[in-house]
């Protein structure tokens, strides 16, 4: 038998409601935020540890703690109660927030914001339990509501630390948090249902069957590599963002830059109608819309010059980053419902490491020729994303029809 061989769940799904979908996309939100609190206040904290080389690594080290959290814990979804393990994540992470705001040194707050990064992976945990407690024919717009918070928490958490840190200082914003994790784990533990997984599979054959399912689900494989794609050019365009607002034809600050992300809270809306576009038409045609519209995006930012077509674009490409994100996960989850956290582990992480692609790349194509050139860079990623859905589709067009 594979080392991914099937893990049915110890019970059917029970109706998922309205009510517990929407109290998972809070939870997915307030979950996400935290790996985002520290970027806009990094300056701030600086002033409090003056001199030390560390603080330039707390945005790193929450950012590599989500990725080990990635890789070693969402697994786990797999193979325990589901409720219970989304709970003491909640919890931990409350822990974290605690040791990141008494930090006494920047070293401290380094390894805080560790822990932070990889118990915040906990909304990974929340995504692939929403679709295993859905109906197959709500699948789609179930993903795209719990997208939605996941998204809200992304864009409105930089807003929040923003505002938090230039007003009450630094550590207010984690003492913040604090509530809101453990509100979370009460909501949860209140309205999740228990989820125990059959079958004696171990921890380290989880992690192991992995690479099983990388090797075996060309579908997972090539889900993940376009997403990576589309990811990278939407942290692209943030990384570089602050930059071209700063040059001359625009003169705007950081807070101008920070204002995008409101802006961009479209897919917000989006990501449940792609959703439900995806339930009713299918998710291939929705995941070739989405590449598309990010493709479209980019011709926008590199030949409309203004500060209406910036507006524009990023509304044009968080649409099409959503749509395909949904659509692709609506894809995977169908793959094999016994390993939803492991393919949500394999399909998360590419998409991640594709985000870090992004951002160095986009650097560096800003540094070689500005806005110009990073507006090539991240068409030719949303390009290759569509290139790879059209390449699939006529792939299965020759594919023999089976009487």
């Amino acid at each position: 038998m594979s080392q991914a061989s099937p893990l049915p769940d110890a019970a059917p799904a029970p109706t998922l409601g309205r009510g517990l979908t929407f109290a998972m996309a809070i939870a997915c939100g307030i979950a996400v935020a935290n790996i985002y609190y520290n970027q806009p206040m990094l300056s701030i904290i600086e002033h409090d540890f003056p001199g030390s080389p560390l603080t330039g690594l707390i945005p790193t080290a929450t950012q590599l703690g989500y990725a080990v959290g990635l890789f070693l814990l969402v697994p786990l979804g797999d193979l325990m109660d589901r409720r219970r393990l989304i709970v003491t994540q909640f919890l931990v992470l409350g822990l974290a927030l605690i040791a990141a705001a008494m930090a006494p040194t920047a070293g401290i707050l380094v390894l805080a914001s560790l822990l932070v990064g990889a118990t915040a992976t906990v909304a990974q945990q929340i995504v692939p339990f929403a679709a295993a407690l859905a109906a197959p024919e709500k699948r789609g717009s179930t993903i795209g509501t719990v997208m939605s918070g996941l998204l809200c928490g992304i864009l409105f958490s930089r807003t929040l630390a923003g505002f938090l840190a230039s007003q009450f200082g630094w550590r207010s914003t984690f003492w913040v948090g604090l509530p809101l994790a453990l509100i979370a784990a009460g909501a949860m533990a209140a309205a999740l249902p228990r989820r125990h997984p059959h079958g004696g599979m171990t921890y380290r054959r989880a992690l192991h069957s992995l690479f099983h399912l990388w090797r075996d689900e060309p579908t997972l494989r090539r889900a993940t590599v376009m997403q990576a794609a589309l990811f990278a050019s939407f942290t692209a365009f943030w990384t570089i963002l602050a930059f071209h607002l700063e040059e001359p034809q625009f003169r705007l600050g950081a807070d101008i830059a920070g204002l995008f992300g409101v802006i961009g809270a479209v897919g917000v809306f989006v990501a449940p109608l792609a959703g439900r576009l995806a339930d009713q038409r299918g998710p291939r045609l929705v995941i070739a819309l989405g590449a598309t519209f990010a493709v479209l995006a980019w011709v926008l930012f590199g030949l409309w010059g203004a500060f209406t077509g910036l507006v524009v674009g990023v509304i044009v490409l968080d649409f099409g980053i959503q749509s395909a994100l949904v659509s692709n996960q609506h894809v995977i989850y169908a793959l094999r419902p016994e390993a939803r956290s492991r393919l949500n582990t394999i399909f998360m992480t590419g998409m991640f490491l594709g985000g870090a692609l992004g951002s160095a790349g986009a650097t560096a194509a800003w540094r070689q020729g500005g806005w110009s050139a990073v507006s090539l860079f991240g068409g030719v990623l949303a390009g290759l994303a569509l290139a790879l859905e059209l390449g699939a589709r006529r792939s299965r067009r020759r594919q023999p029809r089976v009487a």
